[in-house]
C-alpha cells in the first residue's frame, strides 16, 4: 500500500506511545531490537508503521515497558498494565 499526505502522517502516528516510550527511557531502536530478536530495520518499519506489529512483539513490549498492550496501541490512555489474572 501506498501512502501519502495525511494517510502517512496517520500510520506514523499510530503507534505514538511505543515510540514515545523507547525514547522517553533512553532506549535506541537497535536496543529494543536486540531485546526483541529482531533487526533494527524491521523494529524501524514497525514503528513508522510500514510494518504491523505481530502480537508475540505487542505482548514483549508490554511486559518490557511494563504497560498494556491497549496503551501501546493508543486504545487507552493509562500506561499501567492491567493486574493479572
Amino acid at each position: 500500500m501506498v501512502l501519502s499526505g495525511d494517510d502517512m502522517r496517520y500510520e506514523i502516528m499510530k503507534y505514538e506511545n511505543i515510540r514515545n516510550l523507547r525514547t522517553d527511557g533512553g532506549y535506541t531502536q537497535k536496543q529494543i531490537a536486540e531485546y526483541l530478536g529482531i533487526s533494527q530495520n524491521t523494529y524501524s518499519q514497525y514503528e513508522i508503521g510500514v510494518l504491523n506489529y505481530p502480537i508475540e512483539v505487542l505482548i514483549k513490549l508490554a511486559k518490557f515497558y511494563n504497560t498494556s498492550v491497549d496503551y501501546l496501541l493508543g486504545l487507552t490512555g493509562t500506561k499501567e498494565p492491567y493486574p493479572p489474572k
